[in-house]
């Protein structure tokens, strides 16, 4: 397991490698989320908008103002969501508790599904309203390309978003793995103490030379009666 972390991330504390972050899935989709969201809702904003002859603005879907509002919210918030996961996504690996990678990573996969609903939402209202537009009402030469954008882009960030989710559900359950909870990511539990020896509670290891019987010394008081000393030759 070297070089392995938990939740799809390396190791905490690890170097950032720029040029594999760059070919990650999750980067590739999180950057096209990004410029998608930014030409739908730059495409309402400069000509989703056009008059008919007087001040006032009428929306290009249909003159409903709702179906604008809602394109542009969803993808301004869609635009900052994906910078605020980028920024996210480099900081990740720097993360060393497992619970804050699991919330983390739990927020992604929640956002990034109510996102994809979103933009499917946005689709198909943007192209109900866009299919009851009639030329007669609206000079559509005016703003025809920014609404067929507009809705183009929906579709997309709908594909990105769905990968985004499938991405953050993958690392989820790489998380849940048990074998990726290194002992270097738990940082919230306090250090195993070492396993207690066998001695009995209360006593003291004595070590085994301590029981050596001491050397016998011969004398006079330990020699049996009628022992006699053999001569020395």
């Amino acid at each position: 397991m070297d070089g392995a972390g938990s939740f799809g991330a390396g190791r905490a504390g690890s170097a950032f490698d720029l040029t594999a972050f760059i070919k990650q899935p999750q980067t590739i989709l999180r950057v096209l989320a990004w410029i998608f969201s930014m030409v739908v809702f730059a495409s309402i904003i400069n000509e989703g908008y056009v008059n008919m002859g007087s001040e006032r603005l009428h929306c290009v879907f249909n003159k409903n103002a709702d179906a604008c509002n809602y394109g542009i919210t969803v993808g301004i918030m869609a635009f900052l969501a994906s910078i605020f996961f980028l920024a996210l996504d480099i900081y990740f690996p720097q993360i060393s508790s497992v619970k804050d990678r699991k919330r983390a990573v739990l927020l992604e996969m929640v956002f990034s599904g109510f996102w994809t609903f979103l933009w499917f939402v946005g689709f198909c209202f943007l192209a109900s309203q866009w299919s009851h537009t009639s030329p007669k009402e609206l000079p559509l030469e005016q703003a025809s390309d920014a609404a067929r954008a507009a809705i183009a882009f929906s579709f997309f960030s709908i594909l990105t978003w769905a990968g985004l989710t499938v991405c953050a559900v993958q690392r989820f359950l790489l998380g849940t793995d048990l074998t990726l909870f290194t002992t270097e990511h738990m940082g919230d539990l306090p250090p195993k103490q070492p396993y207690p020896s066998n001695d009995v509670i209360g006593q003291t290891t004595i070590p085994v030379d301590a029981y050596q019987s001491p050397t016998l010394i011969e004398t006079v008081e330990t020699r049996p009666p009628g022992y006699k000393i053999p001569p020395a030759f």
